[in-house]
């Protein structure tokens, strides 16, 4: 379970995320929709701690994180709490971030052995394990450079799989992508939706927030606007402004 009460976010006095109230069961896959710059990549980031909420609570996997004003103290207990929270997220962004010095494997295999403390050859054999499952087994010696972008955004999704987390985020995963990369990265999020992730994303790809998610959320200027099952908010979504934000798209 994915619960979001009252959060607010704000940078300087620009009000970012106005009082958000979801929540998430397990299993399902949520996709977040908007125009750019509505909070829907400050809403993932929040929720994994790389932004600090400044009021409300999230829980994840039983973790709880909250404030209830920006004036509370960031403390060594507030921070405790965070990192919590933050180990059962696994974050995917559009531009990869993986370490160009290392080969597609050993990116895998660090994320477990510096952030987790497992032994080497358990990481490895994971690491192997979790490449095949995202297609990418033939390539897992090759660096960084060397891979299509298709590929190496499926390798950073075997990375943050890498850490088990109980949630998976995903801020626009193929936005960087070539149109015709973009089906490899969608696939492997449709195949974990099928083993039962939960799993969060922001996407511009309207397609795939209406065949394959289990929700669409609609936001405008730092609020939810609309949630509803893909084939109800497509075909005839009740808020005047989620019909004209689609307009474009259908």
């Amino acid at each position: 379970m994915v619960s979001i009460r009252g959060l607010k976010k704000s940078f300087g006095e620009h009000e970012v995320l106005k009082g958000i109230d979801l929540d998430i069961e397990p299993g399902q896959l949520i996709c977040f929709i908007g125009r750019s710059g509505c909070g829907k990549s400050t809403l993932l980031r929040t929720l994994n701690g790389l932004e600090v909420l400044d009021e409300g609570e999230i829980e994840i996997a039983g973790h709880s994180l909250s404030r209830k004003s920006k004036t509370d103290p960031l403390d060594d207990k507030f921070e405790k709490k965070a990192q919590a929270l933050r180990k059962h997220c696994g974050m995917v962004f559009q531009d990869f971030r993986l370490f160009p010095h290392m080969s597609l494997l050993e990116n895998v295999v660090l994320a477990q052995t510096v952030g987790q403390k497992i032994p080497r050859d358990e990481a490895i054999a994971k690491s192997e394990a979790l490449l095949g499952k995202v297609g990418l087994q033939a390539h897992k010696d090759k660096m960084p450079l060397q891979l299509s972008g298709g590929q190496s955004q499926r390798g950073a999704i075997a990375r943050a799989l890498a850490l088990s987390p109980a949630v998976m985020l995903y801020d626009e995963p193929t936005s960087a992508l070539d149109p015709e990369l973009v089906d490899e990265v969608l696939s492997v999020m449709k195949a974990l939706d099928q083993e039962g992730m939960t799993q969060l994303a922001v996407t511009h790809e309207m397609r795939f927030a209406r065949d394959a998610s289990d929700y669409v959320v609609y936001m405008e200027e730092g609020s939810i606007v609309e949630i509803g099952a893909p084939d109800v908010l497509f075909s005839s979504p009740k808020d005047d402004r989620t019909r004209q934000f689609l307009r474009k798209f259908l």
